[in-house]
C-alpha cells in the first residue's frame, strides 16, 4: 500500500481514494492513519488549512478532528462525515457536531472497532446490503436446492448482482447443479479459516462465475463443515456487495448454518403438499423461526390427498410465498447440464420472477449491478 498522503500547506486538488482526515492533533492523526492501514485503504491527511470544496464533497468518508470542526462547518453538509472528539468531558462537542452536520461523534479507542468497519465499508464502496434469501427444505428431497439455484439464476439473468452460497455440506454441491463442478475458483474448504472482515468484491472475484453469478459451494473432499466464524464472515462480505444473496441451507441447522440464517432477510421453506412433509416441515420451521422472523412457505403441488397450498401454510403458521406446480422435464434438464432457472417459462420461472419483482428494485438500464 502507498504511503498516506499528508498536506500541511494547501488544500489538495484531487479527491482521495480513501478517507479524508482533517486534524492537526498528532495523536489522533496517528490513530486514524493506523486504522486506515488496517482497513487496506489509502487515506489523505490534511493539516493546516480546511480542504477544498471539491475534496470535501468527493471523499468517500471524512474524519474530522474536533480541533477542525469549526473550520470545516463552513464547507457545507454532506453524508459520511464523522467527528472525532478529543475530550470526553467537553459537552460542547455535540454542538459542534450539529454545526458540522456530522453523522456520529466518536471517541478513540472506545469506537475503534466500529470505525474500522466504517472505513473498510468506504474503501469497498459499500452501499445498501444485499437482499438475502435463505431457502430450506421442509423434508428431504423437497426441492430447496432447485429453488435456490433458480432464484439466483433468474436474478442474475435480469441484471442483479448475485451470489449463491451453498451452506449444506451434504447436499451434493450446488456447483454440480449449476454444471460447474470443474470451474476454477475457491470452495468452502479454501475459506474455512476466514475470520473477521472479508472483502466482498475480492470474494466474488475469487469464486467460480457460473451463469453470470458468483457461486460458493463445496469441493469433493472430506471437509463437511466450516466454523461458524467463517460462515458469518463470508455471508457478511457477500451482503456488503449488494444485489441478491441466496443461501441454500440444510434442514438440520448446525451452528454455521444458524449464523447464515441470522443474516437472512427472508426465508423460503419448500414443502410438498403432503401430511408427512408438513409434519417434518413444522420442525424445521420451529428451528428456523428462532433465528429469522420472516419465514414463508413455498408449497409444491399437487399433493396425493389434494391439500391446498393455503392449508399447508396455515397449518405451519407461515405466510404463503407461493406454490410450485410440478414441472415436467425439469429433472431431465438438470441431468443434461441445464440447471434450474435456465428455462424462461414454466412454474418455477414464474415463481422466481414474481418473487424477485416484489422483493427487489429494478436494475438500472446501464446494467451496472452484475458481478
Amino acid at each position: 500500500m502507498s504511503t498516506p498522503t499528508a498536506d500541511h500547506h494547501s488544500a489538495d486538488r484531487t479527491a482521495p481514494s480513501g478517507p479524508l482526515i482533517v486534524t492537526e492533533d498528532e495523536s489522533l492523526a496517528e490513530n486514524l492513519l493506523r486504522l486506515c492501514v488496517a482497513a487496506g485503504t489509502d487515506p489523505h491527511l490534511l493539516c493546516g488549512v480546511p480542504p477544498s470544496r471539491d475534496l470535501w464533497e468527493n471523499a468517500p468518508l471524512v474524519l474530522v478532528g474536533d480541533d477542525q470542526a469549526e473550520r470545516c462547518a463552513a464547507l457545507g453538509r454532506r453524508a459520511g462525515v464523522l467527528l472525532l472528539g478529543l475530550d470526553l468531558d467537553d459537552c460542547e462537542v455535540w454542538v459542534r457536531a450539529v454545526r458540522l452536520g456530522a453523522e456520529h461523534v466518536l471517541f478513540l479507542p472506545d469506537a475503534q472497532a466500529w470505525l474500522l468497519d466504517r472505513i473498510a465499508d468506504a474503501a469497498e464502496g459499500v452501499g445498501p446490503p444485499a437482499l438475502t434469501v435463505a431457502v430450506l427444505g421442509g423434508r428431504g428431497g423437497a426441492g430447496a436446492s432447485t429453488l435456490a439455484c433458480a432464484l439466483a439464476i433468474t436474478a442474475a439473468r435480469t441484471g442483479h448482482r448475485t451470489m449463491l452460497i451453498d451452506a449444506d455440506p451434504l447436499g451434493g454441491g450446488l456447483d454440480v447443479l449449476l454444471g460447474g463442478e470443474g470451474a476454477g475458483g475457491l470452495r468452502w474448504p479454501d475459506l474455512a479459516a476466514s475470520r473477521g472482515r472479508v472483502n466482498g468484491a475480492e470474494l466474488a472475484r475469487a469464486l467460480p462465475e457460473l451463469h453470470r453469478l458468483a457461486a460458493l459451494s463445496w469441493d469433493r473432499g472430506d471437509t463437511l463443515a466450516v466454523p461458524p466464524e467463517a460462515m458469518r464472515s463470508v455471508v457478511a462480505a457477500a451482503r456488503r456487495r449488494g444485489g441478491l444473496v441466496v443461501l441454500d441451507l440444510p434442514r438440520h441447522l448446525d451452528s454455521a448454518a444458524g449464523q447464515a440464517l441470522e443474516q437472512a432477510d427472508t426465508g423460503l421453506l419448500v414443502v410438498p403438499a403432503e401430511l408427512r412433509a408438513m409434519a417434518a416441515a413444522d420442525r424445521v420451521a420451529s428451528a428456523a423461526r428462532m433465528r429469522l422472523s420472516d419465514l414463508r412457505a413455498v408449497v409444491r403441488v399437487p399433493g396425493p390427498a389434494g391439500l391446498a397450498a393455503p392449508e399447508i401454510a396455515r397449518g405451519l403458521g407461515l405466510r404463503l410465498a407461493g406454490e410450485l406446480p410440478r414441472e415436467p422435464g425439469l429433472g431431465v434438464d438438470v441431468e443434461r447440464g441445464a440447471p434450474p432457472g435456465t428455462r424462461a417459462k414454466g412454474p418455477l420461472a414464474r415463481f422466481c420472477a414474481g418473487f424477485l419483482n416484489e422483493a427487489m428494485p429494478p436494475v438500472p438500464a446501464d446494467g451496472g449491478g452484475v458481478l
